[in-house]
């Protein structure tokens, strides 16, 4: 089945030869889970701070039990910092 694969920022590195944009069209096969993606492309699942599945967030306890599906696309990204910056810029 094609599922496409994105990884973003930091994470760009564990895409295969072929990928544009951060993001690449896979063929997997039928019972694979975000986490054996993540662990066939190398990708450290503690280095994924949000995985999204379509669009919605997918809990990193579902990692291993939902069942992706031809068509969807898992997109990652690590650890986003500046958080601190921003609330210090709205504080009164």
């Amino acid at each position: 089945m094609l599922v496409t694969f994105k990884l973003f920022a930091s994470l760009g590195v564990y895409l295969p030869n072929g990928a544009a944009k951060n993001s690449i069209l896979l063929e997997v096969p039928n019972g694979t889970t975000v986490r054996r993606l993540l662990d066939d492309h190398r990708v450290p699942a503690n280095a994924c701070q949000i995985v999204l599945v379509n669009g919605s967030l997918q809990p990193m306890a579902d990692w291993t039990s939902e069942l992706l599906k031809s068509g969807d696309v898992v997109a990652a990204w690590p650890p986003v910092g500046g958080r601190r910056l921003i609330s210090e810029n709205f504080k009164s």
